[in-house]
């Protein structure tokens, strides 16, 4: 084997192993368009009630089995009172379960917080319902995407928590979390 041909093998090969290794332009894209999705498809009841005390976060962001359990807690709602009339609870349930991460047929995987054991990888299909996270800071894509962030940021006054989006996401409040409009507040 000549040279030329040893070069442009090792050129191929470290060609098709980046594409498994690195976060290629069309990747984000579709991670963002998939953001952009939960924009369009707003639901008025939803954003309204759930938009009241916070940011409506996207259905997307969390699978159907994780939704039932938010809505069959809002008696204590993360420490608070979160009923509403059964027709508006119904309304919203609906609207979270056709719009849900593994509504079109996705797959959805939690390996059960930050504790990065692997062997606890569950899917909306196997785990039970009380398996899937109740919150969308507890989610591996949420602890992927946030990873440069320090606790300090978390604690900063402006900020308060990480479930408080609108805090550094310009347009959360649409549905938008381009990471191009963010800004972390001092």
């Amino acid at each position: 084997m000549n040279m030329t041909t040893k070069g442009a093998l090792v050129v191929g090969a470290v060609a098709v192993l980046s594409f498994g290794l690195f976060d290629w332009p069309q990747a984000r894209a579709d991670e963002e368009s998939w953001f952009g999705r939960g924009a369009s498809t707003r639901d008025a009841v939803w954003a309204t009630e759930c938009g009241a005390c916070h940011v409506p976060y996207p259905p997307q962001l969390l699978p159907t089995a994780s939704w039932e359990r938010v809505m069959d807690g809002l008696s204590s709602h993360f420490g608070e009172n979160a009923e509403l009339p059964a027709d508006t609870t119904a309304h919203i349930r609906r609207y979270l379960a056709a719009h849900a991460a593994d509504a079109r047929g996705m797959r959805w995987r939690y390996d059960g917080g930050d504790d990065k054991d692997r062997t606890r990888t569950r899917t909306s299909a196997t785990a039970s319902r009380f398996e899937m996270p109740m919150r969308i800071t507890e989610t591996r894509w949420f602890i992927r995407a946030h990873h440069e962030v320090g606790s300090e940021v978390w604690s900063r006054p402006a900020v308060g928590s990480a479930a408080n989006c609108g805090a550094c996401h310009q347009g959360a409040a649409e549905g938008i979390f381009d990471e191009h409009r963010v800004r972390i507040p001092r």
